[in-house]
């Protein structure tokens, strides 16, 4: 049985195929025209932005007050995006410590600031919670790359913390949580972190280490033992989607970092111990 379509009919298959067709057609966009290459701007992990045009110096210092921190925030931006939180070390200018770590040089200000502040010795330092307003007034600071002098400590404490607790990934993430919790010795946590560590979070957890060694080394002044310190630090150094799960292994996290506190702590003792002995022995009798 043959069906009949009549003309009205056809037109009506053909327009709609013809409508579908359009539809269905996408919009050239062509190449774009008198395109000027001004300038050819990287980021430098040591020295911030390289390759700024001489305009958009100028620029930057009239828009900003303060001639010095316009300079600071272009030539060492802190980071390469707008923020030292929450973003990776690979984007962020670096420095080196004391102990050879490539660490992010906003952190190393914050830690300077406090203890030039004589943050160390004051009572709960890293455990007493800042106001909130200061604390946001002070991420702006950092962003720019700027530690003011009169900070409060704690304010500069918590946000230590919260850079940590901010940075992706984690410091600790890395190591499997089954064998954290096997960690019954210095020993064992020094091995861990030597095999399961990428260096960039070696490095930072190093820094970190020391600097709650610092801490607890001021207890009978800030009354902050190692387990204090271990304890308000834990929760920032990893992050466990889950509340619960994180809330165990913080437990966990603050008894591998007493005992990576407390080696350091008498590795200190041992290497102090070590020089007076080879000062005497070599001072004339």
């Amino acid at each position: 049985m043959m069906n009949m379509v009549s003309d009205d009919e056809e037109k009506v298959v053909a327009g709609g195929q013809e409508e579908q067709h359009q539809e269905g057609s996408t919009m050239e966009i062509g190449w774009p025209t008198d395109v000027r290459h001004v300038a050819h701007v990287t980021f430098d992990r040591f020295h911030g932005f390289r390759g700024v045009p001489a305009e958009l110096m100028m620029h930057a210092q009239e828009e900003e007050d303060d001639e010095d921190l316009a300079m600071v925030m272009i030539n060492k931006a802190p980071s390469a995006s707008k923020t030292v939180f929450g973003v990776s070390t690979e984007s962020m200018q670096c420095s080196y410590d004391a102990r050879g770590n490539s660490i992010p040089t906003i952190l190393l200000q914050m830690q300077r600031r406090l203890y030039d502040n004589g943050g160390l010795a004051v009572e709960g330092i890293f455990r007493i919670t800042a106001d909130g307003n200061q604390e946001n007034q002070l991420r702006e600071h950092l962003n720019a790359g700027v530690v003011p002098a009169n900070v409060d400590v704690h304010c500069l404490a918590g946000l230590i913390k919260a850079w940590f607790r901010e940075l992706p990934g984690g410091v600790l993430d890395s190591l499997p949580a089954d064998e954290v919790t096997r960690c019954q010795t210095e020993e064992d946590c020094a091995r861990l972190c030597a095999k399961k560590l990428p260096a960039s979070k070696a490095a930072l957890l190093d820094w970190a280490v020391n600097l709650m060694a610092d801490v607890a080394e001021q207890e009978k002044n800030n009354k902050m033992s190692t387990r204090n310190v271990a304890m308000v630090f834990a929760p920032n150094m990893t992050q466990a989607l889950d509340p619960l799960t994180a809330l165990k292994y913080a437990v966990q996290i603050m008894n591998f970092l007493n005992m990576l506190i407390e080696t350091t702590i008498k590795q200190r003792k041992r290497s102090h111990h070590h020089s007076a002995s080879s000062l005497r022995a070599s001072s004339p009798i």
